[in-house]
């Protein structure tokens, strides 16, 4: 491919752009809905045929299972397991992310 470095930086652009419009609808709903699940699905497939990095944020604030955003309090709980240093994100669709703070 001749122009890599442009098509992955349009990549990369597209997938943030995506990201935040489903975060914003979610947001505006207060709950997940298809759009935003669809948002996220289209964004994991450039993704995957781009060869596009994920960026952090969206590895930590989407579910892998359901494929919503992920926000304490409206479709996820939150708990830290101190004594292990790591913290315990469960979505309603019953998967359980687990983030290491220390």
């Amino acid at each position: 491919m001749r122009n890599e470095k442009l098509t992955k930086s349009i990549a990369e652009g597209r997938v943030d752009t995506l990201f935040r419009l489903a975060k914003s609808r979610t947001l505006a709903n207060m709950a997940t809905d298809r759009l935003s699940r669809r948002y996220i699905g289209i964004a994991e497939s450039i993704i995957s045929h781009y060869r596009v990095g994920r960026n952090t944020h969206i590895k930590m604030e989407v579910c892998k299972k359901c494929k919503s955003i992920l926000v304490p309090g409206m479709n996820c709980s939150v708990r830290l397991a101190s004594n292990t240093g790591y913290r315990v994100i469960l979505c309603i669709c019953g998967e359980e992310k687990h983030l290491f703070y220390r």
